[in-house]
């Protein structure tokens, strides 16, 4: 037996690396896919102000959130995940993060809608080639029976980089520029923006420059210190392979595997709910219930986030632990997740009481986001190593397009459907239209504005619910996904 063939069948058994140099790049990732998150969230916290200065209805921010890019993430993800499964994967990574945090930062720098749609779309680009390559590097590193809950790790990083987009975000968002300047100048650092006009700078567009700078230090450390592993180390050496691979061999293996599509078509309907949900949650608070920004994201945005990244890594360790003796787990766990969450869901946006609000709130996003590892831990096991990056990408370009393209639009065109409503059915109802009630210079009575924000809070709570029930049908998916999962393995779990 060659040395290479040692290497390998250690790997297979003991993963790539020691344990701690593991679990420092599973850390480092884990930051990767926070930033990522943070850089793709923050604009759903500050979307009120947004909506404020450039005068939108809640279709045209669902518009502004959603299809664009979800489209350019979606059909960028697959080249750039070819990419990864031919090159060096590392490299790709930190070249995505400078990317997307410097198109974050010119989030900032918008002027309207079309500018603003434009930098969203550059952050798109980059985010695109984070979580393929990633996943499939942990692919690599860790063995099989350990995946789910070094995945699960790894996906907190989308609630993570939202706990951090609410705390960050928000209270900068609700600083006014000249506290900004102020700030800035006590630190000494005045001479170097004094072409700024503090006073009339917004407080969402330096909450863009905070979050986004961070990102280029990321990239430089995880360039220096990860190490590109050899493709399939952590697998069963019939299995190990150096051929490059091709987008037809990656259908040619998915089309034989019904819990892939399962699990995905149900992974999209989630990400559906979730993208239009968190795309109109600080709105809903404050519009509903008069919060501002700060307190939407301090109060609700933060600790819900981290009821989610607690919600994703239950599932992954859960899953682990149910595997020996329920072998489909890994689809049982989320479906069973999702079920739970849909009454809870419905009874937070219909309550009246904050605490009653936040508790009913705290428990469907906990249980909603165990589905989150199942999704990743299909889609790369259910392919040999060689198309694992490619295999991801097909599962993004679809849980993008349904969710992050359709989801916030589906939100804000049914709420304004709804609003249209009942402003027709108000006394002003011959006046009265959504675009109308948002424009900042309609000069309306005083009577006509408290009828405008009424139709608008239960237009988007009705929108919200209904976006809910969705889960629904992706839990009967899982379902689905489970009656085949355990044959569809490549590695045995």
């Amino acid at each position: 037996m060659s040395s290479t063939e040692n290497v390998i069948k250690e790997g297979a058994l003991t993963g790539f690396g020691t344990p701690r140099y593991r679990n420092y790049v599973l850390g480092l990732l884990t930051l990767v896919y926070i930033l990522n998150f943070v850089d793709r969230t923050i604009i759903a916290v500050v979307a009120q102000p947004i909506i404020n200065s450039f005068n939108l209805t809640d279709s045209e921010w669902g518009l502004l959130t959603g299809p664009p890019f979800a489209i350019f993430y979606a059909f960028m993800g697959l080249p750039i995940a070819l990419w990864a499964d031919r090159s060096n994967r590392v490299k790709l990574i930190a070249l995505c993060i400078v990317i997307w945090s410097i198109m974050t930062v010119l989030c900032g720098f918008a002027v309207g809608f079309l500018t603003l749609l434009l930098f969203r779309i550059g952050v798109a680009i980059g985010e695109a080639g984070c979580t393929p390559a990633a996943t499939s590097i942990i692919g690599d590193y860790f063995v099989a029976h350990k995946r789910a809950k070094a995945l699960a790790t790894y996906s907190m990083g989308v609630m993570l980089g939202g706990v951090l987009a609410n705390l960050l975000g928000g209270p900068i968002a609700q600083m006014q520029g000249a506290d900004v300047g102020l700030w800035i100048s006590n630190m000494g650092l005045g001479g170097l923006f004094s072409a700024v006009d503090w006073v009339n700078l917004e407080g969402w567009r330096v909450a863009f420059f905070v979050i986004g700078l961070p990102g280029v230090l990321v990239a430089f450390i995880l360039l220096l210190t990860v190490k590109e592993p050899p493709r399939g180390h952590s697998d069963p050496s019939e299995e190990m392979t150096e051929q490059q691979a091709h987008w037809t061999d990656v259908f040619r293996e998915l089309k034989k595997k019904p819990s892939f599509w399962w699990a995905i078509i149900g992974g999209s309907l989630v990400a559906f709910v979730s993208y239009g949900v968190m795309g109109f949650q600080a709105p809903f608070l404050m519009r509903e219930h008069g919060l501002d920004v700060s307190e939407a994201a301090l109060y609700f945005g933060a600790p819900l986030a981290c009821f989610a990244a607690i919600g994703t890594f239950l599932g992954g360790y859960i899953t682990e632990k149910l595997t020996p003796r329920i072998p489909n787990a890994t689809a049982l766990v989320p479906a069973v997740g999702l079920l739970i969450a849909v009454p809870f869901y419905i009874a937070a946006f219909h309550l009246d009481d904050l605490t009653s609000i936040f508790i009913c709130w705290g428990i469907a996003v906990l249980v909603h986001f165990t589905y989150l590892s199942a999704g990743y831990t299909i889609a790369q096991g259910v392919v040999t190593a060689k198309n694992r990056a490619t295999a991801i990408a097909v599962a993004l370009i679809l849980w993008s397009l349904i969710g992050n393209g359709i989801g916030p639009y589906f939100v804000g065109f049914a709420s304004d459907f709804s609003m249209n409503y009942h402003l027709l059915n108000s006394e002003f109802s011959a006046y009265l239209t959504p675009k109308i009630c948002k424009a900042m210079d309609s000069n309306l009575a005083a009577e006509q504005i408290a009828v405008c924000a009424e139709a608008s809070s239960l237009g988007l709570k009705q929108a919200m619910s209904l976006s809910a029930c969705w889960l629904i049908l992706a839990a009967g998916c899982y379902l689905m996904a489970s009656r085949t999962v355990r044959q569809d393995f490549v590695a045995k779990l």
